[in-house]
């Protein structure tokens, strides 16, 4: 097994190749089924994609007005640079139904095309527009959770922290699944999972900074708090947060210290790591019992404050 992790975890980026080898989760023969609905909203004069995945058929159906089914404001992870709605289709899928939440994924703009804070920007017009009941879908804001992994971490975590700066709306919760929420992965990082982890993994430290590299408009955007949140001064009244970290992970040791950050500041902060886990174990299939764990946890937050 070290063999062929140490196989999978070479070299940088290669923005094609990469996004080549993302695409073939589109030819998944073991799609679930959910119904679902593709829609838009807008950033400026573009069209930001949107789909939504509906948990049953009652979901989908006039009740969802009268019901307003909590949601999920998913961003998905793929370094800024890859990945897609299509790609995170059997992700979305089961997080409907293991939650019994709606589901609303975001195709933001892609690195190195369009760089920071372009899929920001996107998400955030997104988070908006659910908010503020400019989608087709009614929702009540205070059962809305915004949630991301790995890149798509780093923009839920983003989008909260300009919410709350701006007053546009006010997320009650947010779920960062291993975020990443620093802006360095060299051998200066302060981070021991950065050491520990940055080989052999599959995410490595040299991915990370190539990501970091195709995302940023220039080098003053790491100091940004919505490039990197863990560059933020001011943690106080951000939304109640669940972090999952993954055991064997570069990105660890950033997202439990965000989580304590978070904490410190007076908001309510869960951190879980899950044991003997790799970066991106979420979009392994149900039967994994990562997936299966982080689940309950997910649900067991997700029902807090809810009854």
């Amino acid at each position: 097994m070290r063999t062929i992790l140490h196989a999978l975890s070479y070299g940088n980026i290669e923005v094609e190749a990469s996004r080549r080898l993302a695409d073939l989760k589109k030819l998944d023969a073991m799609r679930i089924f959910c119904r679902k609905l593709d829609t838009k909203v807008y950033n400026g004069n573009y069209e930001v994609p949107i789909r939504l995945y509906f948990p049953t058929e009652e979901a989908m159906s006039g009740d969802v007005v009268e019901q307003k089914y909590p949601v999920l404001l998913f961003f998905h992870g793929g370094g800024w640079v890859t990945e897609s709605i299509e790609n995170y289709d059997r992700v979305c899928s089961r997080m409907a139904q293991s939650t019994g939440h709606v589901v609303v994924s975001v195709e933001y703009r892609l690195a190195p095309e369009y760089r920071f804070p372009t899929a920001f920007d996107d998400c955030y017009e997104a988070a908006k527009a659910l908010y503020n009941n400019r989608l087709i879908l009614p929702a009540d804001p205070d059962r809305i959770t915004i949630i991301g992994d790995s890149a798509g971490g780093n923009l839920a975590a983003a989008v909260c922290l300009k919410a709350r700066d701006t007053g546009d709306f006010l997320p009650k919760k947010q779920i960062l699944i291993y975020p990443a929420v620093n802006n360095c992965y060299t051998e200066k990082s302060p981070y021991k999972s950065v050491q520990e982890n940055g080989e052999d993994y599959l995410l490595t430290a040299v991915k990370m900074e190539d990501y970091l590299k195709l995302y940023e408009s220039g080098s003053e955007d790491r100091k940004n708090p919505y490039f990197a949140p863990l560059m933020e001064k001011n943690y106080r009244n951000l939304p109640d947060t669940l972090i999952l970290t993954a055991e064997f992970d570069p990105l660890r040791d950033e997202g439990e210290e965000y989580g304590r950050r978070l904490k410190e500041a007076g908001n309510y902060v869960e951190i879980h790591r899950i044991p003997e886990a790799l970066h991106g174990y979420f979009a392994l299939g149900i039967r994994f019992l990562h997936v299966q764990e982080s689940f309950e946890i997910m649900n067991a937050f997700l029902k807090k404050g809810s009854e």
